[in-house]
């Protein structure tokens, strides 16, 4: 038996309208200080503002939100007492929206007790909305949260899935004032999910069609998005591509190469989807050794090639690296500008990270701690995996 969870979406030109239709008193907006000083609070505020809904801000969430971050947004929350939370920005923003929406209707629960196996009976103060300004994470489709420990570092994978938004708001205008390297990350990340979510082990009928049309869209679009940041058409893909793709994988699951992006991500702070885009094409040859059929499949499915097997397999990493080296994202981590040093020095710590990462456990092919190490070094260094 499987379960498909999703928010209640709306998406293309105009979307953000939407907002003049719900009822309420009080709304918080979780975001960060860039969304503010772009202008983009100002439409959703106004529409709010029709229904008679005021609104306040917590807009001190940073790039992979700490927990004592969420713990000053909770605080907020219940001085303010929202009947709506509404998550604004990138994944990590909303990621923040839905630890602090949980945590303000169960004030018993700290942020590490967010797990899938609790009855958390939600909704009882507020409701969420989430409204993605990057076209990557799909974090509004999603019940999953990423937030740091600050104690160790470590990046906490958590979520259930009462945590899914009531309402997920996907307006390509939004997004329309990315720069060409956020564009670049979080399109990667996007193409990522859809990957993982297609060829990771817990993917099923309803997860595929989503998954192969989402990475398609990516390999498309995203070089015209990057090529030409006005170019309305690329923009609106893209943003659709990044739900569709967080649709796929928030219900199959992500793998190996978020695993090691998370453990990157944490220890040298590199860009999420930066991180996971790298790692990628490390993971998928690893992948290939052992069961390449899924991952030719795909690359069949996107229209990279007409061959499937091994030959496919082989397709879909050449594209992906040929993708990234187009846009100019590093292949490679010492490309990305880790010193060998540093890197050799955080290798075993990466390596644990990525073992005890709930991400690995849908990996297509099991790896083992020297694997692990393996395919950092290979990323570091850009050699391809042939183990």
């Amino acid at each position: 038996m499987w379960t498909f969870s999703s928010p209640r979406i709306v998406f293309g030109e105009d979307a953000l309208d939407t907002l003049s239709e719900i009822s309420g008193k009080k709304a918080l907006i979780v975001t960060d200080a860039g969304v503010v000083s772009l202008g983009l609070l100002e439409p959703i505020i106004q529409r709010l503002a029709r229904r008679r809904i005021r609104c306040e801000i917590f807009d001190d969430v940073t790039p992979d939100p700490a927990v004592p971050t969420i713990e000053q947004g909770v605080a907020k929350a219940l001085n303010v007492e929202p009947d709506w939370v509404v998550g604004v920005g990138g994944g990590s923003a909303m990621d923040a929206a839905k630890a602090i929406w949980v945590l303000y209707e169960r004030t018993d629960l700290a942020a590490a007790d967010i797990n899938p196996f609790i009855d958390l009976g939600l909704r009882r103060k507020a409701r969420l909305i989430t409204i993605p300004t990057t076209s990557g994470t799909g974090s509004e489709a999603t019940w999953m949260i990423v937030l740091t420990d600050p104690a160790d570092g470590r990046k906490l994978g958590l979520g259930n899935r009462e945590c899914v938004a009531d309402l997920a708001i996907v307006d390509p205008a939004m997004a329309m004032g990315m720069p060409p390297q956020l564009t670049a990350d979080t399109g990667l990340d996007a193409l990522a999910h859809a990957i993982e979510g297609y060829t990771c082990t817990w993917r099923s009928d309803l997860t595929d069609g989503l998954c192969a049309h989402a990475a398609a869209e990516v390999f498309e679009h995203l070089p015209r998005a990057i090529a030409d940041g006005s170019n309305v058409d690329a923009r609106t893909r893209m943003h659709n591509a990044a739900t569709t793709a967080g649709l796929g994988f928030g219900n199959a699951f992500a793998s190996l190469a978020h695993a090691m992006g998370h453990a990157i991500g944490a220890v040298h702070h590199l860009p999420h989807g930066r991180a996971v885009g790298l790692c990628l094409p490390f993971t998928l040859e690893f992948v290939a050794q052992t069961a390449p059929e899924r991952l030719g499949r795909l690359a069949r499915l996107a229209g990279l090639t007409t061959h499937e097997g091994g030959s496919g397999a082989q397709v879909l990493v050449n594209a992906i690296r040929h993708l990234a080296g187009g846009i100019g994202n590093p292949l490679s981590l010492s490309d990305a500008g880790i010193e060998q040093d540093a890197f050799e020095a955080s290798l075993e710590t990466m390596v644990g990270m990525a073992e005890n990462d709930t991400q690995i456990i849908t990996a297509a092919r099991s790896v083992s701690s020297g694997e692990l190490r393996l395919l950092f070094e290979s990323a570091y260094d850009g050699r391809s995996v042939s183990f």
